[in-house]
């Protein structure tokens, strides 16, 4: 079978296959030893290896994915058997080099996934690079800047290429044809909602602002006329979504406005899925509280890393609108996805310092570590670790941070000055359910975030002190404060504690809120085969009286572990004990660890386990 293919523009063909797959020629002037050399954008079946003697091509040497889609990529195996390295986008590269795990755990039954993950390739191929988004990178003798543009998939993007006096951009499946999608059910990313349409339209903005002179799609042919395509799609998509809400989403306001001044000097992100915020230097600076999933229209459904998209598009309006010449320094309140899932991509791009608290900064570090929820998938180093309790100076501000359990133990608030207000960044702690100016918070208290009795007492206390003219929290309105508003969080925080006192044998048995006695460090790890690998179990005796804690390591058949003597606890008192596994030599796959615990007559069985990846 034969392809046919269109020479597009001059040494850039078209050739139709699965999909439109876009075979772009390197620079002469790159070639070794006079071999002519191609890069290829999506790859099909993979007929384009068949055409390339046609075409003057010696090899393709590289090829970069829009996206994760069987019909862009079904061909990739034979892609690697022709040497080609295969650049795919970050947030999809689990769908190319991990997708047998995909395959092996996927929910089947009672299925509410309804994006189309299960679109992606049926083995795994090997992935050359992950492509550097918000940036141009010079691929096979190819420069191409790659621009993230969610909306057929979350992590779909954009190849621009400037040539010959042109832009040319490869779309992917982002528009077919002037104001019309390949398809519609791929934009359904959760059930009944419609992130994906209104990423569509914010896409497609953000596309026809990079002026392209000519769209290249994965399916449909090109269009020459891309402003007046992108804005007809732009207009019809958001008529669907405003099919699906009661009232109309202006989405091109929130893309082209998305801050909200609070002061002179202080700004509201009104467009992230947690609530981010902007504080301005008179230098032209700005330094950002919580950075996590910018420019967001909801969450797809699942909770793999193909299912979370970080992107950049509410930096432009930051930069245009208040003159703002560099994103010097993003802090965390605290670690979950919401907060700092956009962090490590403005460190990329913009150069941005990551400054994180001293309870924070551990768990950014490494996300394995610790049993807790709502963790990043990679590892976020910090360039500054901030003291709690302390104060630190960013330009013309100081700034306080404090320790602010509740929400999560792993939290801080943020305290300063701007333009003559006290302001508090409280991140997650208040939960407000209610109407704006009223007290109708909820407390946010989540026991896996190792939330404890007394904290929201504490943290209200906190605010007690330091008396602040503003609460700013991490998905909901600005909080005018006073007096009144300060008992009333504070008698919550005691209505809580009082509430769990009743139903809790805390007398008997100090159990916490949580229930959980034992903890393993680290919860994750990865390993050689028979290798060894140290653990610390933290034990906490629950009685008014010393006891005696016996803690037996478990592991699978054919380990060993090291022995732990049994240690006598104070009343109430927390210790670490460390014992090391051997592992066995055949691999295997999340095995197994736990530790078997009794404290005094307290028997607790295998009561905290520990996951282990053997090689």
């Amino acid at each position: 079978m034969t392809a046919p293919v269109q020479e597009v523009r001059p040494g850039v063909w078209r050739i139709e296959d699965t999909c439109n797959v876009y075979l772009i020629a390197a620079d002469p002037t790159d070639a070794a030893g006079g071999e002519r050399t191609a890069v290829a954008i999506d790859f099909g079946a993979g007929e384009v290896l068949d055409l390339l003697p046609q075409l003057g091509i010696d090899r393709i040497t590289d090829v970069l994915m829009t996206h994760h889609h069987r019909d862009q990529g079904q061909g990739l195996p034979r892609a690697v058997e022709h040497g080609v390295r295969i650049h795919v986008p970050p947030v999809e590269i689990d769908l190319f080099a991990n997708v047998d795990e995909l395959w092996r755990t996927r929910q089947f039954d009672n299925d509410y996934i309804v994006r189309q993950d299960r679109f992606s390739l049926l083995e795994p191929v090997p992935v050359h690079a992950t492509v550097a988004e918000y940036r141009s990178a010079e691929v096979g003798g190819v420069t191409l800047f790659t621009l993230p543009t969610p909306g057929h998939t979350t992590g779909s993007v954009t190849y621009l290429l400037d040539r010959g006096g042109e832009r040319l951009a490869f779309s992917g499946d982002l528009i077919y044809a002037p104001g019309k999608v390949w398809s519609l059910a791929a934009t359904q990313w959760s059930y009944t909602a419609h992130e994906g349409p209104a990423m569509t339209v914010l896409s497609s903005y953000l596309l026809a602002d990079e002026r392209p002179d000519l769209l290249l799609p994965s399916h449909g042919r090109p269009i020459d006329d891309p402003s007046h395509a992108l804005r007809l799609l732009a207009k019809r998509m958001q008529y669907h979504v405003d099919s699906k809400r009661w009232h109309p989403w202006d989405l091109e306001d929130r893309l082209r406005n998305p801050f909200i001044p609070l002061t002179r000097h202080l700004l509201l992100n009104r467009s992230s899925l947690s609530t981010g915020y902007v504080l301005l230097s008179e230098n032209g600076e700005a330094l950002l509280v919580d950075f996590g999933y910018d420019m967001t229209t909801g969450l797809p459904g699942g909770t793999d890393r193909a299912s979370r998209r970080p992107w950049l598009a509410s930096l432009p309006a930051l930069k245009r609108d208040f003159d703002v010449t560099r994103i010097s320094v993003a802090l965390p309140t605290h670690y979950h996805d919401d907060h700092v899932a956009g962090m490590p991509l403005l460190r990329d791009v913009e150069g941005t310092e990551i400054w994180s608290p001293a309870n924070v900064a551990p768990i950014l570090d490494d996300p394995w570590k610790h049993d807790l929820p709502c963790q990043w998938w990679e590892p976020i180093p910090s360039d500054r670790v901030l003291p709690v309790g302390g104060t630190f100076r960013w330009n013309e501000y100081e700034i306080t941070v404090h320790e602010q359990p509740g929400h999560t133990l792993y939290a801080v608030a943020y305290e300063l000055e701007v333009d003559g207000v006290r302001v508090v960044f409280t991140g997650d702690q208040q939960e407000n359910l209610g109407i704006r100016g009223e007290r109708h918070e909820i407390l946010n208290y989540q026991y896996r975030n190792r939330f404890r009795l007394g904290d929201y007492v504490k943290s209200a206390e906190l605010y007690r002190r330091i008396a602040p003219g503003l609460l700013l929290s991490g998905h909901w309105d600005p909080r005018e404060v006073d007096a009144d508003y300060l008992d009333y969080l504070y008698y919550a925080g005691l209505d809580l504690d009082e509430m769990h006192a009743a139903l809790l044998p805390l007398d008997e048995l100090d159990l916490g809120a949580d229930g959980q006695l034992a903890r393993l460090t680290p919860y994750r790890a990865a390993v050689a085969a028979s290798s060894e690998v140290a653990y610390e179990a933290t034990v906490r005796n629950p009685h008014a009286a010393a006891s005696l804690a016996t803690v037996v390591p478990v592991v699978p058949e054919g380990w060993t572990a090291s022995p732990i003597a049994p240690v006598e606890l104070s009343p109430r008192e927390e210790r670490a004990v460390t014992f090391t596994v051997r592992t066995g030599a055949v691999p295997q796959r999340r095995a197994r660890i736990a530790v078997d615990v009794t404290i005094g007559q307290l028997r607790l069985g295998q009561h905290a386990e520990a996951i282990l990846d053997v090689g």
